[in-house]
């Protein structure tokens, strides 16, 4: 490739304009902020995961468990993950449209997040989802983004095929052995280290280790990229259909799979130590399928609201910062809950109502920010690395 190609490329390469973006993903991410800021500053205040009160004894923590079990853990980073595979293909197709080198733009983009990953993973949470996006993002890259939407339907296939693995989840979960146990917190050492410095020894260990556990989350990620091939949630009101049958299966799926984890979580159901890991495997594997049942849940919620009304547009424009609101949680988690911070931990309520602050601030913050059309700070950064400029 000549300079001048260089030169061309580099000049036409250009982040998404304001007017390009559809609802329905900025709005997800947006709204599931909140999921996972639920679900995150648990981790933090439980020091463990999943983050919950493993003896609740007021109605207010079994309520919780229960609510959480069902409807947030392990069923929120699913759906950003299908949003991030939906906005490889929809970024390659705009910098292909544009004349720019599409795989030049996302090899930057993705490799910046491994960067940036790595970072958040050492200094600040160990359960990052960054670093992974930058892995699986790269492979998807030389694999998946030139694909036919004919090719990518390959992946419905496998979610399919996955059901059958759900359906044996539930078999081993109903068949196992009676008892009385209830279901616990799996410690990390990072959230329960009694100095940052400790902690950040910790998290050189367990932030590698955590991204390779999830990084078998390609097969979501490619879910979205089927979607963004069909252009779906850019014009949610031709697949109505679609969008109804996808978030009633999904959340279908996840809820009656999650429920004996929960009746567990909010100590109605007991059962022997074995059978609640059972349960937790359930919930986990199944959860899975409320990615896109709740992404087709906000594309529904997109066809009758507008980025012009105050609340959906506060909200859409989070989503468009879902990086510097991502992190800044994190940021919020150690300062709060941390044993060498302000340590408000060990409750459900504090968890709840810290998590809920969190993203009420972020949301203003944004709104703030889209009025000044000023991008979040870490999408600045990033753009800075991809483009050249912000």
């Amino acid at each position: 490739m000549n300079s001048s190609t260089v030169t061309s490329t580099t000049r036409t390469a250009a982040p998404v304009a304001r007017s390009e973006r559809s609802l329905a993903p900025d709005l997800a991410r947006g709204f599931m902020l909140l999921f996972i800021a639920l679900a995150n500053a648990g981790n933090w205040a439980f020091a463990g995961s999943p983050g919950l009160d493993p003896d609740p004894t007021g109605w207010f923590a079994k309520v919780w468990n229960f609510v959480d079990l069902l409807l947030i853990d392990a069923r929120a980073y699913p759906v950003f993950a299908l949003m991030f595979g939906y906005g490889l293909v929809q970024l390659a197709h705009r910098q292909r449209g544009r004349g720019a080198d599409p795989r030049r733009i996302l090899v930057r983009r993705n490799a910046a997040l491994v960067v940036l990953g790595a970072v958040h993973g050492t200094l600040l949470y160990f359960g990052d989802f960054l670093g992974a996006y930058g892995i699986v993002g790269l492979v998807a890259t030389f694999l998946l983004v030139r694909r036919s939407e004919r090719f990518h339907r390959i992946v419905l296939v496998l979610w399919g095929i996955q059901l059958v693995s759900v359906a044996w989840f539930a078999f081993r979960a109903v068949t196992g052995n009676g008892g009385s146990a209830g279901f616990v917190n799996s410690p990390t050492d990072s959230l329960a280290a009694s100095s940052y410095g400790s902690s950040l020894m910790h998290r050189l260990a367990e932030w590698p280790a955590h991204t390779l556990q999830v990084l078998p989350f390609i097969v979501i990620v490619w879910l979205g990229m089927w979607a963004a091939s069909k252009g779906i949630l850019e014009h949610p009101e031709r697949h109505r259909k679609l969008l109804r049958l996808t978030a009633a299966g999904g959340l279908g799926i996840a809820v009656a799979a999650g429920l004996p984890y929960a009746l567990a979580g909010a100590g109605v159901l007991h059962a022997s130590p074995d059978t609640i890991d059972r349960f937790a495997a359930l919930t986990n594997i199944a959860g899975e399928y409320a990615g896109p049942g709740y992404v087709a849940l906000f594309g529904l919620l997109a066809i009758r609201l507008r980025r012009s009304q105050p609340v959906t547009g506060a909200i859409a424009a989070l989503g468009q910062r879902s990086l510097s609101g991502y992190l800044f949680q994190s940021v919020c988690w150690m300062a709060v809950f941390a044993p060498f911070a302000l340590d408000w931990g060990h409750s459900d309520a504090h968890a709840v109502l810290v998590a809920l602050t969190v993203w009420l601030v972020s949301v203003a913050a944004a709104a703030i920010m889209q009025r000044r059309r000023y991008a979040g700070p870490a999408e600045r950064l990033l753009r800075k690395f991809v483009y050249g400029s912000v």
